[in-house]
């Protein structure tokens, strides 16, 4: 089980990083949503020698802010 988290953190790590190329804030809360993506992705890279749940847990918040950034306007991109 413990494999498993971390093949998924390093995939949807990998993943993160290739979106937040192509991503671009729209306005001011789309600057401090994106500002909070990468804080949120830099925390899973923390925590990843402390504990894969609490990395896997701030990937998920990185995920869904940029989702959530995108569908409300606030970032452009993939």
């Amino acid at each position: 089980m413990e494999r498993e988290l971390e093949e998924e953190i390093e995939k949807w790590s990998r993943r993160l990083e290739e979106a937040l190329r192509e991503v671009r804030p729209l306005d001011e809360r789309g600057r401090k949503l994106l500002e909070n993506v990468r804080a949120y992705w830099k925390d899973s890279s923390h925590f990843r020698g402390l504990s894969l749940v609490k990395s896997f847990e701030c990937l998920i918040w990185a995920w869904a802010l940029l989702e959530m950034g995108k569908e409300f306007g606030c970032l452009s991109g993939p």
